[in-house]
């Protein structure tokens, strides 16, 4: 593993793109592969000094604030070691449905994660920052789980990413989402709200449940998009936005989603295999948000993959023999 020696204090000026953020969480950011309780020593002792004075771990930092940090060595991470190879990066590229100066919306492939971790050492992030290596602050606005497809967005400036952030939190952004769910879904049932709680130590994999008492209020609207012999299309929008969200939803109702190896139903997934469903049908289909930079309001549709597409066209050819 790689390491960098800061073997004397250095300044930083802090610009407007990285203002308003936490201290600590910039430093968690910017020193790659420092522990997380040595950024807090060196911040509680007052190493780290802004403007010559000490300050907490919630200070936000300021347009022109100057930055002073200690002597560290810093333990590169394994991203600095990882080289996309041309077909991820072609694979990325081709995802791209919309860049600017400071924002780049792709619609992401099943089966590749948004970020490294959990045994990964690269995601869309890692690779995204191969390919654009004179784009120095490329940050994932938001994430979607690894085997969901569809719209994902990038922000190339601190400022678009805080106002972007700011869009999800009030609700500015609308999310759409198609699923491939079992059953015929009830035209009736509009809305699911079940608080959901997560529980990280769970041993069969479905850590995400229905929980009364611990779980966080959390609503999805669905609205049917077409229907199919024992399958149902449907364009979900969670109106809350916790883990596993849709997928939990859709189970709970009675309808899981097609190859959902998590709350999914094995016997409808072997249904699905034979139309050609060969992963999570979940699909991040649009995204409506205000530009950044613009303030005009913007809708980006992602296309489903060929082969999702093509499991559709079986589906309704098996209807139409049905007839």
């Amino acid at each position: 593993m790689k390491t960098n020696d800061h073997r004397s204090v250095y300044f930083l000026d802090i610009d407007e793109d990285n203002s308003g953020q936490r201290i600590d969480n910039w430093l968690k950011r910017e020193l790659k592969g420092v522990p997380t309780s040595l950024i807090y020593r060196i911040l509680r002792k007052g190493e780290v000094r802004v403007n010559k004075k000490r300050v907490k771990p919630e200070y936000k930092l300021k347009s022109g604030d100057l930055l002073r940090i200690p002597p560290i060595r810093v333990d590169e991470k394994k991203e600095a070691d990882f080289v996309a190879g041309d077909r991820l990066k072609k694979v990325i590229e081709d995802s791209v449905l919309f860049e600017d100066e400071v924002m780049i919306v792709i619609n992401k492939p099943s089966g590749i994660a948004v970020h490294g971790g959990s045994g990964l050492n690269f995601g869309v992030i890692e690779t995204l920052r191969q390919i654009r290596p004179n784009v120095h602050q490329l940050e994932l606005v938001h994430r979607l789980d690894k085997d969901t497809s569809g719209c994902l967005m990038i922000a190339k400036k601190r400022s678009a990413l805080r106002n972007l952030h700011e869009q999800l939190r009030t609700k500015v952004v609308d999310k759409r989402y198609w699923a491939l769910v079992s059953g015929e879904w009830p035209a009736k049932l509009r809305r699911v709200e079940l608080p959901l709680f997560k529980n990280e130590t769970a041993a069969n994999g479905r850590n995400v449940k229905v929980d009364q008492q611990r779980g966080k209020a959390s609503q999805t609207r669905f609205k049917v998009l077409r229907r199919f012999n024992q399958a149902t299309l449907v364009e979900a929008f969670p109106v809350t936005g916790r883990t596993h969200q849709i997928r939990v939803h859709a189970t709970e109702s009675g309808h899981p989603i097609a190859l959902d190896d998590r709350y999914g139903d094995s016997e409808f997934d072997k249904k699905m295999k034979k139309a050609g469903v060969n992963r999570l049908f979940l699909h991040a289909a649009s995204l409506t948000f205000v530009h950044p930079r613009r303030e005009e309001k913007i809708t980006m549709e992602a296309p489903l993959e060929p082969a999702l597409q093509q499991s559709l066209e079986r589906l309704a050819s098996e209807v139409k023999g049905k007839r």
